[in-house]
């Protein structure tokens, strides 16, 4: 077995899709399973985005992060990402020291440190539409906001009042312009995370509102080459992905969007070609301590984009060790 990472590329083709890829894996090697998915033109006005599942650097991440030094949650991970032209993923907790708990299970929050870290791993734009990021509070949110910005790592999907939290986030990068939007769509029987939606004078996190998902994303295409949506939804453990997931995923391809890439699970779930965009429905766990298999299973997603959409895209695969900390895995991966 070779020890070298090799991420097997998957190139658009115009073979019609039979069926949804499968992430599967082994007792020894992991296995990436493809459908084929749509072609695109090729363009010289390329673009390598990659993108992670959940980040929770509270706990035992924080303490890490104060006893070792900022680097250590990405100490194995951060070449990779910053070698990207751009990286995001989904920040699940707040960065701060303030802020009243909210009455919940599960408080996750982050040292002020925490905003190196992820200026460290080479993170260029951070979702925060989540059911963690106002564990803390409003007071936990505006930090969170603060500390990211003073490390030029701006955020979507939450702001400070309901135009930020909805309004897209532009990158440009090598004449290519890239529009990022972000909205949270989770259950709240245990709690009613809908209550931290943001308003017109009320910070918060953008809800997946489906009139919200569709004007949103037509905007941001009226002023962008490429459109990627953050979804944070889904059942927590659930690999099968569930219909309201689907629903929304396509409403925003449907919208405009070329790429959708989804958190919330804790899982891996199959990634999708749909029409002429493509759908990671969860990244699962990225940073995260306390976790065995299968949520200490994960990926990081790279893809490339044009402006015509996606062209194609790599699954390096990762094992998350039990303080939280991300590995990628010494297999190779075989189709």
């Amino acid at each position: 077995m070779s020890t070298a990472v090799e991420p097997i590329t998957f190139e658009l083709t115009k073979t019609p899709i039979p069926t949804s890829p499968v992430i599967t894996r082994t007792q020894s090697t992991p296995v990436i399973k493809q459908s084929p998915m749509p072609t695109s033109t090729s363009s010289s006005q390329h673009v390598t985005l990659m993108a992670v599942g959940d980040i929770m650097l509270g706990r035992s991440i924080a303490d890490l992060i104060l006893n070792e030094g900022y680097q250590a949650p990405f100490a194995f991970t951060a070449d990779t990402l910053s070698s990207a032209d751009v990286t995001i993923g989904n920040l699940e907790c707040p960065i701060s020291n303030r802020g009243k708990a909210a009455q919940k299970n599960y408080l996750f929050r982050a040292p002020l440190a925490a905003a190196k870290s992820l200026s460290y791993a080479g993170f260029d734009i951070l979702s925060l539409s989540n059911n963690h990021i106002l564990d803390y509070g409003q007071e936990g949110l505006t930090d969170t906001i603060t500390a990211l910005e003073s490390e030029n790592i701006p955020v979507v999907g939450a702001g400070l009042d309901a135009n930020q939290a909805y309004a897209p986030q532009f990158i440009e990068h090598n004449g290519l312009k890239l529009a990022f939007l972000s909205y949270v769509d989770v259950p709240t029987t245990d709690f009613d995370y809908l209550s931290w939606e943001a308003g017109d004078e009320r910070p918060g996190i953008a809800w997946a509102h489906a009139d919200r998902v569709q004007e949103g994303v037509q905007f941001a295409k009226e002023e962008a080459d490429i459109v990627i949506v953050l979804l944070h939804n889904g059942y927590e453990f659930w690999q099968k992905v569930s219909d309201r997931q689907q629903e929304i995923a396509k409403l925003a391809i449907d919208s405009g969007a070329s790429l959708v890439i989804g958190s919330h699970p804790h899982v891996l779930q199959r990634i999708e070609a749909y029409k002429d965009g493509l759908i990671a429905y969860s990244m699962g766990n990225f940073v995260f301590d306390n976790f065995l298999f299968p949520p200490n299973y994960s990926a990081i997603l790279s893809v490339e984009l044009s402006p015509e959409g996606v062209e194609s895209y790599e699954l390096i695969q990762v094992v998350v060790q039990l303080n939280g900390v991300p590995q990628i895995m010494p297999y190779t991966i075989k189709e």
